[in-house]
């Protein structure tokens, strides 16, 4: 179905609402205040006054811009008026988005949340009605991702389209497609010479998360004898290097390398190239999926080793890429991801991350 316009999306926000707060169609009047002359529309259902941002792009940029836009146009007309953001479909992102700014939302697919005084809808599980054919457009496919990778190592650093195709070793044509699709998405702003910077380095990492798969690597999964996790990852390290195998620990391994949060059982490394059979064998790996302990990954693209640093010894990914990777991972990796992020990825209001990145020999 495609995506209406907003002169299009306004009647049927409309009667949607009507059914939502379960008043008659005709009941839902459009009123013009020239308080707030920017807002996209301002409805009255019964007893309810919606001030109303609608997005006909349900990317996460999109969505935190709108909701930021409802609130503040909604405290116009009092603290009884709801900021409503109105999109075709909205995700998982846009949803914590707007949970984190306290607005309610809407989409035309058939899911809301509205929570406000007198008034508790929560509708989900209804599929996205605007999906449209073929392979989506994104940023964050696996050799474009590079230009959010590097962004969000280095967010106070404005830098050129130019460069950015330099420091991710891509066709300056092609970077720009891709710099246009995030600055689409608003994630990204450019200065007055520009350059770009993350518009928000937390909402970037997050649309990426969003879409992330780390199974859509090439993984090899099997097992090796060892005492603990600490143990075999050292031992796995070490045996890559003896083979000349360049890599890097990512998922657990990582986090661990990281912040020494929590305990893991299985190792995962990022290889250049498909190993051996002759270093698998060096190593005792035994190709086991059901007990694996070992996962062997040749990654989508290369740019996952990108500013990959050691410590302790033994190499691993930047803080960004484990967290990523962490979304897909057993054990306790949602608390590592938590834990990771907080300490490495906690983004200051001027947009700087806390500089704990440091190598360690």
């Amino acid at each position: 179905m495609k995506v209406p316009s907003e002169k299009q999306a306004i009647p049927q926000i409309v009667k949607a609402l009507s059914d939502l707060v379960n008043v008659s169609h005709n009941d839902v009047r459009v009123i013009q205040e020239p308080c707030a002359p920017d807002a996209d529309a301002v409805m009255e259902a019964g007893p309810f006054t919606f001030v109303v941002e609608w997005k006909g792009s349900s990317s996460a940029g999109s969505v935190a811009i709108a909701a930021d836009q409802a609130r503040r146009y909604a405290r116009l007309f009092g603290q009884h008026a709801i900021p409503l953001v109105a999109v075709p479909f909205m995700g998982k992102v846009g949803r914590e988005r707007c949970a984190e700014a306290v607005v309610a939302w809407m989409d035309l697919s058939g899911n809301a949340r509205i929570i406000a005084p007198g008034l508790r809808i929560i509708m989900e599980g209804q599929p996205n009605r605007f999906k449209s054919r073929g392979r989506p457009s994104t940023a964050f496919a696996p050799k474009s991702s590079r230009i959010a990778r590097w962004l969000l190592m280095h967010p106070d650093q404005p830098i050129t389209q130019r460069e950015i195709a330099r420091a991710t070793d891509m066709d300056e044509g092609f970077t720009s497609r891709i710099v246009a699709k995030l600055e689409e998405d608003n994630l990204i702003f450019r200065d007055n010479e520009g350059a770009i910077k993350p518009r928000d380095p937390d909402l970037l990492l997050d649309a990426w998360r969003e879409g992330y798969d780390f199974f859509k690597h090439h993984i090899i999964r099997g097992h090796i004898p060892a005492r603990s996790g600490d143990a075999l990852l050292h031992q796995v390290a070490d045996a890559l290097v003896d083979s000349s195998v360049a890599y890097a620990a990512t998922g657990l391994a990582a986090a661990w390398l990281w912040n020494h949060f929590a305990g893991f059982r299985i190792v995962t490394m990022y290889l250049r190239e498909d190993p051996s059979p002759q270093l698998l064998e060096s190593i005792s790996f035994r190709e086991d999926n059901r007990g694996a302990n070992v996962w062997l990954v040749v990654p989508n693209d290369m740019g996952v080793f990108h500013e990959a640093k050691k410590r302790e010894g033994v190499y691993c990914v930047h803080p960004v890429q484990a967290y990523l990777d962490l979304k897909n991972h057993p054990e306790r990796s949602t608390e590592a991801a938590e834990k990771l992020r907080a300490e490495h990825l906690s983004w200051r209001k001027d947009g700087r991350a806390d500089n704990r990145c440091r190598v360690q020999e």
